[in-house]
């Protein structure tokens, strides 16, 4: 990613419902873009996908696994490999892993509890934060 500006999407995988974000290194920032509803549990709507990437041309892509405090992989961490794998096969591009620890809680805080939104694209945009932390150019 080093040496130009990157644009990478951000996802939150959930069975029911996948938060999408978008940032660049260059800034390191990100925002949300929206909250994808699969068709059925781990059913992906793949032709919104593919028209955000289709639109936002990204350099990579960023998709957030869940881990506990003591750094196993929870329960959902195969069906999340499962759609990075996928995301790979269709798309081409780079998948990166990043810790999503409290990305819920935090998504939560920055809308507010009373929030009637769904928080996953919010979500999706602190997995991408995360991310950027590490790897941003700034």
């Amino acid at each position: 990613m080093s040496g130009k500006v990157s644009t990478v999407l951000g996802f939150d995988y959930g069975e029911l419902r996948v938060g999408v974000a978008i940032g660049q290194t260059l800034t390191g920032s990100a925002r949300p873009l929206v909250t994808l509803y699969n068709r059925d549990r781990h059913c992906i709507n793949w032709d919104a996908i593919t028209k955000l990437i289709t639109e936002w041309q990204p350099d990579a892509l960023i998709v957030g696994m869940p881990t506990n405090d003591d750094g196993e992989p929870y329960p959902v961490a195969e069906a999340i490999k499962r759609f990075g794998n996928r995301l790979y096969g269709r798309f081409g591009l780079p998948v990166h892993y990043a810790d999503e620890r409290l990305s819920s809680d935090e998504a939560e805080r920055r809308l507010g509890k009373s929030s009637k939104q769904p928080i996953d694209a919010m979500a999706a945009t602190v997995i991408l934060e995360t991310w950027l932390m590490t790897h941003s150019q700034s």
